[in-house]
């Protein structure tokens, strides 16, 4: 079986044949540098593994009512120490400012990092960028229309769009009542391509008693489908017939 020595000496080589027309780069090639396949199985065993990295996940915020689900899903993501990369619209920080106490730099601070809506040439706009899924808290219809015929017009729907297109996981937190056929079909089509579609829909059986009962309810929930388990809310044990 062939196999290649532990260095070769690119310098011995220099002026003889054609090799001699090149420049030489490097003195010297390690076997380090090597794919693993050209390896010795004790080589391979001597080459370091990157860390892993920690969980990653794209948070969207648009002008759709609702603002407040966004900010609370980011609450609890920075307490599990989730790396969070957030983006905020021009409506969704019209909305922010009028349904809540909030302002725009102050839920900016709880994510890991922020990007403009405009700046398309953001790492989040690359499939080369790695995350663990993206949510839009909320989602107007706007945006939902916009992500189902790829209009990447902004930031959102071009991240959005890459995250379907790497196969990803894409969870839209669609707010609006009642629902007119257009709506209803944009979301069969996402949903039709892996898109998870998740209206904002309270559950009553933990018989919430404050409107953060409710938020927390409905972010456990999402949080679930990118296995992320928070215990911020009672789950579900079944009734007890007497």
């Amino acid at each position: 079986m062939f196999k290649l020595p532990s260095k070769v000496n690119l310098a011995s080589f220099k002026g003889k044949g054609h090799l001699a027309k090149f420049p030489l780069r490097s003195r010297s090639i390690s076997n380090s540098s090597l794919p693993l396949s050209y390896m010795t199985p004790k080589e391979v065993s001597n080459v370091s593994a990157s860390p892993p990295r920690p969980k990653r996940i794209v948070v969207a915020i648009t002008g759709a009512t609702g603002v407040a689900l966004g900010i609370k899903l980011l609450q609890i993501l920075k307490e599990l120490s989730v790396e969070t990369h957030l983006i905020i619209s021009k409506w969704g920080a019209a909305t922010m400012k009028y349904e809540t106490d909030w302002e725009p730099h102050d839920v900016a601070a709880l994510a890991s990092k922020t990007y403009s809506v405009r700046d398309v040439s953001a790492c989040i706009s690359s499939g080369s960028f790695q995350h663990d899924g993206m949510i839009v808290a909320p989602c107007s219809m706007k945006t939902l229309a916009a992500i189902r015929i790829g209009f990447t017009e902004d930031l959102i729907t071009r991240a959005a769009d890459v995250s379907i297109k790497e196969n990803r996981k894409l969870l839209l937190v669609t707010r609006e009542t009642p629902l007119s056929a257009i709506h209803l079909e944009n979301m069969l089509s996402l949903r039709r391509t892996g898109v998870i579609i998740f209206p904002p829909v309270p559950a009553f059986y933990t018989k919430p008693k404050s409107m953060n009962d409710l938020l927390e309810q409905s972010a456990g929930r999402i949080l679930d489908c990118f296995g992320i388990h928070a215990d911020t809310f009672p789950r579900w044990e079944g009734i007890k017939i007497k």
